[in-house]
């Protein structure tokens, strides 16, 4: 059986989180702290002064950091992925697992990350839950809110919009009355993963192309192509996937099109993920006989 190790990225964090494994790691934790500048277990365990976990800032380094000290006690136990991917900043997780770079080298991406990101302000996020890609599209479309994209395909019937705060308001009115199931704003400070966050990837283009970029030990899927990082393009899919859709359910769609038998753990005992790929599993299943293990570490 494949096993396929996946990382949950912003929007997963939680006051408490990885209460254990600051203890069981202490050499990780003061280098991630050396290089944040500031107690990421402190963090952590208390959600930080004024919300700050939940700051774009501040959360995907401390996602970064749970999140590689969770895979490597779930390696320790049951060894080794043969596939790894993560959804968005998860993905810089799954590169690490697969020694693209260094524990530290990735935390330093991801503190420029996610300080190019909180740059980009006056947008926001919205779920929708109920409508296929194609149907989704149309609607913008007829909608005129040019703004608003098209920014994670979870799942066949899960998607997600980023743009300007007000045009999402309207979009939201417009999916309901359409016969969504959901319209939701998230708990996010900006329009990620769509066009608006352009300059956010210009500002992170040159880290990344100067950045020491190793060859993948073990195939990691790609946010920005849904299929297996290419050694050579590391850099420039990582400065896309900035500001182009998260493709996951395309990147499920493709595990299990070429491992059947994939079973897919989410690291760190979340269930974000894992419910994703149920829907992914459930929507295959009805068009034909597909099975598929999902599992929890």
């Amino acid at each position: 059986m494949t096993t396929v190790h996946m990382f949950a990225g912003q929007g997963a964090q939680r006051a408490g989180m990885g209460a254990e494994l600051f203890e069981r790691y202490p050499r990780l934790t003061q280098e991630a702290d050396a290089v944040v500048g500031y107690s990421l277990r402190d963090l952590c365990l208390t959600g930080g002064p004024d919300g700050r976990l939940d700051d774009t800032r501040y959360t995907q380094p401390a996602m970064y950091v749970v999140n590689a000290l969770a895979h490597r006690a779930l390696t320790e136990e049951s060894g080794p992925p043969d596939v790894v991917l993560g959804h968005s900043l998860g993905e810089y997780n799954a590169l690490e697992a697969a020694g693209v770079f260094g524990f530290a080298e990735g935390l330093g991406l991801v503190v420029a990350r996610a300080a190019a990101m909180a740059a980009v302000t006056g947008g926001g996020m919205s779920v929708v839950v109920g409508f296929k890609e194609t149907a989704l599209r149309f609607l913008l479309h007829r909608s005129g809110f040019t703004g608003v994209h098209l920014a994670n395909l979870n799942a066949p019937d899960q998607l997600v919009l980023a743009g300007p705060r007000d045009d999402l308001d309207m979009m939201e009115l417009i999916l309901e009355d359409a016969g969504a199931r959901l319209a939701r704003r998230l708990p996010v400070s900006g329009p990620f993963h769509s066009p608006h966050m352009t300059p956010a990837a210009r500002e992170l283009e040159p880290l990344l192309r100067r950045a020491e970029l190793r060859t993948p030990t073990a195939p990691v899927v790609a946010n920005r192509t849904a299929r297996p990082h290419r050694a050579e393009e590391l850099a420039r899919t990582l400065v896309e996937q900035i500001d182009h859709p998260v493709r996951w359910s395309e990147s499920v769609e493709h595990l299990l099109d070429r491992w059947p038998d994939a079973r897919f753990v989410e690291v760190g005992g979340g269930t974000t993920l894992t419910g994703m790929v149920r829907r992914i599993t459930d929507a295959r299943a009805d068009g034909g006989p597909h099975g598929v293990a999902v599992a929890k570490p």
